[in-house]
């Protein structure tokens, strides 16, 4: 009896802070971004290629500032944006025009310069500032 006890004070405790972390990023802006075209990158800050992404997430969110949104879920520890964005593997980049239309999925390690040539594609201008690498 001991053990189902703690066994469900366990799982309580993980179900507490899931749903914490789930509120806690629930505040982030809607994916897609309303208006804007959107690369959304769907894996898990524990996978390999996508820690090989991270830099280069970063240096495009930067970059493309007020012209395109570049968004991270991270989808273990937000299950259900798997679901809802149907990725069956890790990671992969799911593009959006301004009006929240899918017009471009990619699954694997996508470098900077293949991100920007699909923004180019979709019609966000490559900024001035910084060099696609």
């Amino acid at each position: 009896m001991k053990n189902f006890i703690r066994f469900a004070l366990f799982l309580a405790t993980i179900l507490v802070l899931q749903i914490s972390e789930t509120r806690a990023g629930g505040a982030a802006a809607p994916v897609p971004a309303p208006g804007m075209v959107t690369m959304v990158d769907l894996g898990a800050n524990s996978c390999i290629p996508c820690k090989m992404m991270a830099p280069i997430l970063e240096e495009l969110k930067t970059e493309y500032k007020d012209k395109a949104a570049i968004v991270f879920i991270d989808v273990w520890k937000l299950p259900e944006q798997s679901k809802k964005f149907k990725v069956s593997m890790i990671p992969t980049q799911v593009f959006f025009d301004q009006n929240g239309t899918e017009v471009y999925r990619h699954v694997g390690f996508m470098d900077k310069q293949a991100i920007v040539d699909q923004l180019a594609k979709m019609g966000v201008a490559q900024p001035t500032s910084g060099s696609a690498k």
